[in-house]
């Protein structure tokens, strides 16, 4: 890295959520602005810095071809390159256009298809460029952000848990919402980071986050029907913010085509 490392902040098909969740840092991003050059963050600066970068993160997802050559011109630019939240690191929300027919979309919505230059796809940074380290959540969380920066500034690796969101649900004293009231939760495959906002008021867990390492969806599945849960439920639960993760689209497609048979 140089004398004064530089952070860049580059935005794609997104809500800019996550980029927010660094302005939310507050007094933190103040720690973060003396210690980095801010050379290009159109959220919070006008400043633009030319590359190369010594550390850049990238929200959202690849849904044009322009956009596709603009991540490798990133990728180029950067020695570490960080994908942050869901769209970024598995396609979000846009990524169920890519079990329908976007063409027929484009048809209906706007006066004018022939405009629209799209890709058929919404899909993660990591299908189309080299990634150092993966962040999830939708949004992030600030303070798993402000880890990741302050932990490839002084040149380790970011300790961000990957365990499921029960860990912190049992942590809080809650009960169980899966047990206590037979309410459909994906806190048992879902990454934590959250706090487990949704269990804490009674909810089942939506998967913000992305898959936990090494989740069992197909043993959560058969639990969830086994409990009277629809596959068309479970596939809906399935194919949210995260309906790209390998994990959850893997089982959401078995699903679907177990109940085509």
């Amino acid at each position: 890295m140089t004398a004064i490392p530089t952070l860049a902040v580059f935005k794609f098909a997104s809500c800019d959520g996550c980029q927010l969740s660094l302005l939310d840092c507050e007094d933190e991003l103040l720690a973060v602005a003396d210690m980095v050059q801010i050379a290009n963050f159109p959220e919070a600066s006008r400043e633009v810095a030319p590359g190369p970068y010594d550390i850049v993160l990238v929200e959202g997802s690849i849904t044009t071809r322009h956009d596709a050559e603009r991540i490798r011109e990133v990728r180029r630019q950067t020695d570490v390159l960080v994908t942050i939240g869901a769209c970024a690191t598995a396609g979000g929300i846009q990524a169920l256009r890519n079990w329908s027919d976007v063409d027929g979309f484009v048809q209906q919505v706007y006066a004018h298809p022939d405009y629209i230059d799209t890709l058929a796809t919404s899909t993660p940074i990591a299908d189309h460029v080299p990634v150092d380290f993966e962040l999830r959540g939708c949004p992030v969380n600030k303070y798993q952000l402000l880890e990741v920066i302050a932990a490839y500034l002084h040149h380790r690796r970011p300790n961000v848990s990957r365990h499921s969101v029960c860990l912190p649900c049992k942590r809080k004293g809650n009960v169980c919402v899966a047990v206590a009231h037979g309410t459909a939760c994906l806190g048992p495959v879902t990454q934590a980071g959250c706090g487990a906002i949704c269990p804490s008021y009674h909810r089942g867990c939506y998967a913000c986050f992305g898959p936990a390492e090494s989740p069992n969806v197909g043993s959560l599945v058969d639990h969830l029907r086994g409990e009277g849960v629809e596959p068309g439920d479970l596939v809906a639960m399935l194919r949210g913010f995260n309906a790209w993760a390998e994990p959850f689209r893997s089982a959401s497609d078995r699903i679907e085509e177990g109940s085509r048979a």
